[in-house]
């Protein structure tokens, strides 16, 4: 029996196979989550892949989560309270960034975490804390760049106990 589905979305110019998706993948099935990942490399639009994105959700059924980096982080967070998603797991969102479509996503705060790096040299780490502290969601900043590969061992620690609140929040 799964819990429910995860959905990544990759950064602008990553894949649905990056080193991130396919750990953090493995930490869902671990924890007994489908994943599901499409891939938006054929468009740097964010406004097309948050589309993309709707129109993959519009019949899941139960609790869905969704996780996204960079562009994919703004996707994720645009789509949530569209889509109902229970859950929202960022890594250095490109939330607040001129030239976005919007740039105040609603999202479920109790369940929102950001994981940003303070040497982010595409997207100022001020973003993700002006946006954390106006939806008063968990952000935790880290020591590394933009794309958090070498951060990948705590991604994996802090997504396996973010899908552990998650199922708890469920589970109540």
């Amino acid at each position: 029996m799964t819990t429910g589905l995860v959905h990544f979305m990759h950064g602008k110019e990553s894949g649905p196979s990056g080193a991130k998706i396919v750990a953090l993948a493995k930490v869902a099935r671990s924890h007994h989550w489908e994943v599901a990942s499409l891939d938006y490399s054929h468009t740097v639009d964010p406004a097309a892949r948050l589309e993309q994105l709707l129109g993959a959700c519009a019949d899941v059924r139960g609790p869905l989560l969704l996780v996204g980096s960079s562009m994919g982080g703004w996707v994720a967070a645009e789509a949530a309270a569209r889509i109902g998603a229970r859950g929202v797991f960022l890594m250095a969102p490109a939330l607040g960034v001129p030239g976005y479509p919007s740039q105040a996503p609603q999202v479920p705060a109790t369940l929102t975490e950001i994981v940003h790096a303070w040497d982010d040299e595409v997207i100022p780490c001020e973003y993700a804390i002006r946006f954390a502290r106006l939806r008063q969601c968990t952000l935790h900043l880290v020591q590394g760049d933009h794309r958090l590969n070498t951060r990948i061992p705590l991604l994996r620690e802090l997504f396996s106990a973010f899908l552990l609140r998650c199922a708890a929040n469920h589970a109540s």
